[in-house]
């Protein structure tokens, strides 16, 4: 059956969304450089065309897969947008240590790093799974996302913004049969994102992990067919809400967990309550 997540992790603000709206339609990246991972399709492409329509200064977009088209729109949407392409797998470090000293030929900093590109193997359970898929799921969603944070960080200490934002999943609260690599790597991710705060916060690091919405992309079609009916959200809803979130720096979302279903508006609202009661975050609970 199709997970059911505590009613207050999806109805955190009044109001949810399945789709972009005007709140976030507005964000204004014209001094920022960007990098986005898993950027060939899905919500990593929209995501990249989102930073095009802010007018960032430059984006870097890095995945497996050609990205010619994509490089070819986000030039039609901005023309003084400058695009850098990256051939990357994110889980091998050659290569990332590589696309590192290939973008820093081309930039000298980069504002903000969205580590988008994820992988979700089959949903099966521990006897029955297959061990190289169980371990690529980690591979990608974990070692990934450590290995570019580790070889772009210096980049992006150097700049303005200093932002970070993770792909995390609402699975990371969930324990559903057979799900044991994806939920466990996307519980990962909250805490790395954590980490990232406790390493570089004194030098200004803001780094934050969010739901990116329940998108019928081709990971999210590996899901089980029986869950397929709540793949819902349009990629632009997490595309624009990335670009809304890091139009300015908001320190207050360091380490922190955020739906892009959530109405950002009223999100905003909650501000001085979340940081009170430091909610967002993974803790134990006696």
């Amino acid at each position: 059956m199709p997970p059911h997540p505590d009613p207050a992790a999806v109805n955190f603000t009044a109001t949810s969304h399945s789709d972009t709206y005007d709140f976030i339609s507005k964000a204004n990246h014209k001094s920022h450089t960007v990098f986005v991972s898993g950027a060939s399709k899905g919500i990593g492409r929209e995501t990249a065309l989102a930073f095009a329509r802010a007018g960032a200064a430059a984006i870097i977009v890095a995945a497996r897969s050609e990205l010619t088209s994509l490089e070819s729109e986000i030039r039609s949407i901005s023309p003084s947008t400058r695009v850098v392409k990256v051939k990357l797998d994110v889980s091998a470090p050659e290569e990332v240590e590589a696309a590192a000293a290939h973008v820093k030929s081309h930039v000298s900093s980069i504002d903000i790093l969205f580590n988008n590109a994820g992988y979700l193997a089959s949903f099966l359970p521990f006897t029955e799974s297959d061990p190289d898929e169980w371990i690529k799921t980690w591979d990608v969603n974990v070692k990934g996302l450590y290995l570019v944070t580790r070889a772009f960080l210096p980049l992006v200490l150097a700049s303005e913004l200093k932002t970070v934002i993770n792909v995390s999943s609402i699975g990371a609260h969930l324990t559903r049969r057979g799900a044991s690599a994806y939920q466990t790597s996307k519980l990962a991710v909250l805490r790395l994102s954590e980490f990232m705060n406790s390493d570089y916060g004194e030098q200004g690091l803001l780094a934050y992990a969010i739901h990116p919405g329940a998108v019928a992309t081709e990971l999210g079609m590996n899901l089980p067919s029986e869950w397929h009916s709540i793949l819902v959200d349009k990629p632009q809803l997490c595309a624009d809400t990335v670009a809304w979130l890091t139009d300015e720096k908001r320190d207050w979302l360091a380490g922190r967990y955020i739906s892009v279903n959530w109405d950002m508006q009223q999100l905003l609202a909650k501000k001085e309550d979340i940081v009170e009661r430091d909610t967002l975050k993974m803790r134990l609970v006696i």
